[in-house]
């Protein structure tokens, strides 16, 4: 069987790299994987894997008609909050996957926020059509549920993603502390000044090595730059390429203040303590999940206790409060979110060579 997977994959994104590593650990035996990438040769290459360019009309098209399935790959896939183009790029090629016949999975999604007519349309109209849905969240499950699509729900597939060690991570001083911010509106210039002085404040007190890791660095690496300028005490920053290995580093680390969802996911799953900064629902239901403490970026969230703090020393104290007594998951926590990961591993395996097309 081959299977076209389709995802935000080549796009330097560590996280949708961890997504489509994952996809590739848990695609059946027999399933030889075709891969829509934004650097097809990069994803060849790092993965052993057959890639094609993602925008490439003409050999998309003809990957769709030399396949037997389509799958879309983990993540927020089907969301308008930052475009209308989303939904139309990967919902119109779920569509076109259907009309050629191709059986379809939309596997370990997080669905929404769908705010348009035309996102909330195509998204139910394909998603109706395919022959499994798994996503990875419960407010996605409810959505989708409320369109009457038969719909499995399991953990975030990187839970169970096998991570790999990270040359010259145990030759830096411990205690380790890892940061990892993206660039958004929410995170303004001043917002960035006064956690970079919180976080000064944070190492002297401490005596804590500082990891910067930008999760995608065209977008994170300027930030972590910018801080990494400022840090008195003894900092390393990370571009890793390869997602086993970015899960691995937090192997090293006694808390990570992760802005990124797959920060905090492998973060939490390598047993590390977690603060949490959210800037979009994705990261506040991990939050809620994981039980982490953290504040909301958005400015007209006021959700009280998770505000964004007004004072520097507030900030510096509430990291503090949680490095000395804060908790990481217990192996039995880590286990179970891990072993029910698997859930998305079953859905293909049962799907995919079942007869049926649709459900």
């Amino acid at each position: 069987m081959r299977a076209v997977l389709c995802g935000y994959y080549g796009m330097g994104n560590g996280g949708d790299e961890a997504l489509l590593a994952a996809l590739l650990q848990m695609l059946p035996a027999g399933v030889t994987p075709v891969v829509l990438s934004g650097n097809p040769g990069e994803t060849a290459q790092r993965y052993g894997v057959e890639a094609v360019p993602r925008k490439a009309p003409v050999a998309v098209l003809r990957a769709l008609r030399s396949a037997d399935a389509f799958i879309w790959g983990g993540g927020s896939l089907m969301q308008d909050a930052t475009s209308l183009q989303n939904p139309i790029y990967y919902g119109g090629l779920m569509a076109l996957a259907q009309v050629m016949g191709l059986k379809t999975i939309a596997w370990a999604q997080g669905v929404g926020p769908l705010t348009r007519p035309l996102s909330q349309r195509l998204a139910r109209y394909v998603l109706r059509r395919c022959a499994g849905v798994s996503v990875r969240d419960g407010a996605s499950a409810q959505l989708v549920g409320g369109w009457n699509v038969p719909v499995w729900q399991g953990p975030d597939p990187v839970w169970a993603l096998d991570s790999r060690p990270v040359e010259g991570l145990w030759d830096l001083p411990a205690p380790r502390v890892a940061v990892a911010l993206r660039s958004h509106p929410w995170l303004t210039s001043e917002r960035l000044d006064q956690f970079t002085e919180a976080l000064v404040g944070f190492q002297k007190a401490t005596k804590t090595c500082v990891l910067l890791v930008p999760f995608q660095p065209a977008k994170d690496l300027a930030i972590a730059e910018q801080i990494q300028a400022h840090l008195p005490g003894p900092n390393h920053l990370f571009c890793l390429n390869d997602p086993r290995q970015l899960k691995g580093l937090f192997r090293g680390v006694e808390m990570t203040i992760g802005m990124r969802l797959h920060a905090l996911i492998m973060a939490a799953a390598e047993g590390c303590r977690c603060f949490a900064l959210s800037y979009d629902p994705k990261v506040s239901q991990v939050m809620a999940d994981l039980d982490l403490p953290g504040w909301d970026l958005n400015p007209a969230a006021a959700t009280g206790a998770n505000d964004w703090p007004t004072e520097v020393n507030q900030m510096t104290q509430q990291w503090l409060e949680h490095y000395a007594n804060g908790e990481p998951l217990s192996p039995d926590q880590i286990q179970s979110r891990t072993d029910r990961a698997f859930m998305h591993q079953e859905l293909l395996q049962e799907r995919l060579f079942s007869a049926r097309i649709y459900p």
